[in-house]
């Protein structure tokens, strides 16, 4: 599989196949965002958009955010959608090309079994968010 970056001008030209991959995130989120505020975010380009590929075909959409901290530049996952799409090759290729972008680690808000998948790729828990509506 081959992980590219889908650029924000080609987001609603390929959104038919994107937003399923997103829309099934958006099941096990909140209401932090709808998929048509998700779809503004990936086409002004404040949400970087990244595409699994294997051949020709799209199989998971991953997007990122970035923050820079006094110390390290954060890649922040927002959404990873798709079946079979965490492997080490794969995570190699995302780690490489968020260094391109400047980012110096990689944070993400995850429920504990996604958790711990992501331990098998060196992750570890760094703190656990709760909220409270006001």
């Amino acid at each position: 599989m081959k992980l590219l970056r889908i650029p924000p001008e080609q987001i609603s030209q390929r959104w038919g196949s994107i937003s399923p991959f997103l829309d099934s995130v958006l099941k096990c989120a909140t209401d932090d965002f709808t998929l048509d505020q998700m779809k503004v975010y990936l086409t002004n380009g404040q949400w970087l958009t990244l595409g699994v590929f294997d051949e020709a075909d799209l199989r998971g959409v991953i997007t990122v955010s970035f923050t820079n901290m006094p110390n390290d530049r954060i890649a922040f996952v927002i959404t990873m959608g798709g079946k079979l799409i965490c492997n080490q090759d794969t995570y190699k290729q995302f780690s490489d090309l968020l260094k391109t972008y400047g980012a110096t680690k990689i944070q993400g808000a995850a429920r504990e079994s996604i958790a711990r998948l992501w331990k098998r790729f060196g992750f570890n828990e760094r703190y656990r968010i709760v909220e409270a509506k006001l």
